[in-house]
């Protein structure tokens, strides 16, 4: 009989009563063992949702245990992500990578839902979860998760409010579970140099910031569509509101251009600002700002404004002084007089410039790299040694941090204070008034139609 090695080892091994395990279950071959993979569920599998799950599959020991999305297939093709989003194009993906490992079975397997908390409660085997919604979803998707004892990773910014910001960084500091915030360049090597070289005193005391991003804005519309659309096949519409106050479907606001209505984005400031004012508050160590006030050009209570510009103070911090910050959605800050003819502000639209008492420096967007200005003062400048420890990426920093490594540097206790400043940014838009902020009481208290925007109102059946 013509009997193969492979089929022998197994056969005899069936009938000595002992199960064939594959080399991948025992982590040779380069393959990583069950007990010591991390299981993920994703929340949201839209264009940034796709890019996180993408992130994700490159890991060696995580498993992509369940994706959720309230909508089966999208067709991203004419939005700058590309390709498909949804569920099911997720779980093509992961079926894809899994299979191209050699998993079968319940190793492979990656269930799909459309509702994330029937999710949590049935997929026992979930570690940890990844949440790409939008904006107005990431505060409940990110407590439920928590409240099951899960770690979370969260894309930008945090909440839709300062009120769920406060509940989430609570509960998380709480439940002691490992989070990171979606704001990547935070991992990068740029803002490491800019944190080193500001808190070295490369140009002495910082006193003023500028940041900016000169973003895409959608055409404008007068108030809400007048004829709602039929919802797309395949989209669990309800679900998609979630939390905030129902309105009929319409594309105007799914599944790309939310970002620019207030019931569901949160303006330029909540996309990019949690990208380019992060080395401010990280290098200035910001807490919470004192006033903030704001200017708006042609926004109203339905929509974001086409621009903004946002002015911050924030009070002296033991020997550092007060600093004012201010940041520009859809415009670019003054040219610096330090810049040579020809050359201007870096980051091709986002960006951020530090004024000190004996120089500025300039970075670009998502924590780009440092340049003091003018040149010569870049080429005079002795660099300072670097101190920071350095990440082995924004979403491998967090997996370690799930499986006991040491706190990724975004977790929300980092980037839950710079959520809430951004959301008292775009309260001062909306108002158009001076605010006068008390951390302590979580109250703006000259400006009583502020507090509806601190602390929501959620639609019934919603809840933190």
């Amino acid at each position: 009989m013509n009997v193969s090695r492979r089929r022998f080892i197994r056969e005899t091994a069936a009938a000595a009563g002992f199960a064939f395990i594959p080399a991948h279950a025992l982590g040779r071959a380069g393959r990583t063992a069950p007990s010591d993979r991390l299981n993920v569920a994703v929340i949201g599998a839209g264009g940034q949702g796709m890019q996180n799950l993408r992130e994700l599959l490159q890991q060696p020991d995580v498993r992509i245990a369940a994706v959720c999305d309230v909508a089966e297939d999208v067709d991203y093709s004419m939005f700058y992500y590309g390709g498909r989003g949804g569920r099911n194009a997720a779980g093509d993906l992961v079926q894809q990578h899994n299979a191209g490992l050699g998993y079968t079975g319940e190793s492979s397997r990656c269930a799909l839902y459309s509702d994330f908390r029937r999710m949590l409660d049935r997929e026992k085997s979930i570690d940890a979860v990844l949440v790409a919604t939008p904006d107005h979803t990431h505060a409940v998707a990110v407590m439920a998760a928590i409240q099951r004892g899960k770690h979370v990773y969260c894309e930008k910014p945090l909440a839709h409010s300062v009120e769920e910001t406060r509940a989430i960084m609570g509960a998380a500091q709480r439940a002691n579970v490992a989070t990171q915030m979606g704001n990547q360049g935070h991992s990068g090597e740029g803002i490491r140099l800019t944190v080193e070289w500001i808190q070295a005193g490369a140009i002495g005391p910082v006193r003023e910031v500028h940041a900016w991003s000169v973003d895409f804005m959608p055409l404008r519309r007068d108030g809400r569509p007048p004829d709602p659309q039929p919802v797309p096949a395949g989209l669990d519409w309800d679900l998609w509101i979630g939390p905030a106050p129902y309105r009929p479907y319409h594309s105007a606001y799914a599944p790309f251009n939310w970002r620019y209505w207030w019931d569901f984005g949160t303006e330029t400031i909540g996309d990019m600002g949690c990208h380019n004012m992060d080395p401010a508050f990280w290098a200035l160590e910001l807490g919470p700002p004192s006033t903030i006030h704001a200017r708006s050009l042609n926004g109203d209570p339905e929509m974001t404004p086409y621009a903004s510009i946002v002015h911050y103070r924030f009070p002296a911090r033991g020997e550092r002084p007060p600093v004012k910050m201010t940041w520009y959605s859809g415009l670019m800050p003054p040219r610096p007089d330090e810049l040579e003819p020809g050359r201007d502000l870096t980051g091709e639209g986002n960006g951020i410039l530090f004024v000190g008492d004996r120089g500025k420096i300039m970075c670009g967007g998502w924590g780009g790299s440092p340049r003091l200005i003018p040149e010569s003062e870049m080429d005079a400048f002795e660099r300072p040694p670097r101190t920071l420890p350095r990440s082995k990426g924004h979403h491998r920093d967090w997996i370690d941090a799930c499986k006991g490594g040491p706190q990724a540097s975004s977790h929300f206790g980092v980037s839950g204070p710079m959520t809430e400043a951004v959301m008292l940014g775009i309260a001062a838009i909306r108002t158009g008034k001076l605010l006068e902020w008390d951390p302590e009481a979580m109250q703006v208290t000259n400006c009583p139609e502020a507090e509806a925007l601190i602390r929501p109102r959620f639609r019934e059946g919603w809840t933190l």
